[in-house]
């Protein structure tokens, strides 16, 4: 069985990951967010770089070092990732990302801080960068890094809740989990590694976009999917969609393989709200699928984009889901009504 989903990435727009810590080497806490120089909108003259997912009382330094080549310049000082965790501990820190100068050319020191967290604390989800990404390029390993321990925790329950589900109506096989380049993976793989499933569900979307373009006769097209939380773009040039080696997400780097995609928190579940300044906006926040838009009487009520869309009479109440879903026109109308009125 292979699974796509939007989890991951839901997670990451949404900012409802866990809280996150990082073990770095001495000196280098402030990569993440010092960053690069670059300007991702290089014309909007508000523009502000995104805030640092791991707040810098939570980016603890060790004393070690590796060099370009491997060798080791100075040994790791294992009292202090002792200290650090304790720090974490103190904090509640649910998910710690480790990511420690040239551990790509040798990850020994990574491994060993990996030894002693499972050993003393293993309540805590880890993410080692030499098994994320194993590259240069300091910045984006280290976002790529705690991007991964961000939304562990929080798909290894999705993953296991699965599991579970499947094998009580007796499943016994391989379930795998669609990656963002296009390819799978096991699902026990992905709870390592969840960064690598971040556009799985989209991913799924533009191939299988690919293939009824070439039934076809189309070759080169613009891809569209909406789902609940977020839309995606894609382009397809020559039958196969465009693969990228890094791409960002809210602004965060993250350097793995994935096919190209443009995307925005605006799906169906997409929650309206007005600002402070009185301005209408969209998302990115989302009903999702529980309790979901206040037109499928599961308890939502806050206004999303399926009840405009359903009273401005672009869904059929009585043909919803092919008809199998009943949803409720007048749920869909109280949720929009403040909205409405304060516009109006």
């Amino acid at each position: 069985m292979a699974h796509g989903t939007t989890v991951a990435i839901n997670v990451l727009i949404e900012g409802k990951g866990a809280k996150t810590g990082l073990i770095t080497t001495k000196g280098f806490r402030d990569v993440a967010e010092i960053g690069r120089g670059n300007r991702t909108e290089m014309y909007d003259a508000l523009y502000r770089k995104p805030r640092p997912i791991v707040d810098r009382y939570l980016r603890l330094e060790v004393e070690e070092r590796i060099r370009y080549d491997g060798s080791i310049m100075r040994a790791l000082a294992e009292e202090d990732v002792n200290q650090a965790l304790e720090t974490f501990r103190e904090n509640e820190v649910g998910s710690v990302a480790v990511c420690l100068l040239n551990s790509y050319a040798n990850p020994v020191h990574e491994v060993r801080i990996g030894e002693i967290i499972e050993k003393k604390a293993p309540e805590v989800s880890v993410s080692l960068s030499h098994l994320i990404t194993r590259e240069y390029r300091e910045y984006e390993r280290t976002s790529t890094t705690i991007l991964n321990a961000y939304v562990m925790p929080v798909v290894g329950r999705y993953l296991e809740s699965i599991e579970q589900k499947l094998a009580a109506r007796g499943f016994s096989e391989d379930l795998l989990i669609m990656q963002s380049n296009g390819g799978a993976m096991t699902s026990s793989t992905a709870k390592r590694q969840p960064i690598g499933m971040i556009e799985s569900g989209p991913a799924g979307g533009v191939i299988g976009a690919a293939i009824l373009g070439k039934m076809l006769g189309h070759d080169n097209m613009v891809s569209y999917d909406m789902g609940r939380t977020t839309a995606k773009t894609g382009l397809i040039e020559g039958g196969s969609p465009r693969v990228t080696m890094e791409y960002t997400v809210r602004g965060y780097p993250v350097r793995i393989p994935a096919i190209d995609l443009m995307e925005i928190g605006a799906g169906g579940g997409s929650i309206a709200w007005i600002d402070s300044a009185a301005a209408l906006h969209v998302g990115p926040k989302s009903a999702g699928a529980d309790p979901g838009p206040a037109a499928y009487g599961a308890g939502g009520t806050e206004p999303t984009v399926t009840d405009a869309d359903l009273l401005l009479g672009r869904l059929n109440s009585e043909y919803f889901l092919g008809g199998r879903m009943k949803i409720f026109p007048d749920l869909a109308r109280k949720s929009l009504e403040p909205v409405a009125d304060f516009i109006r």
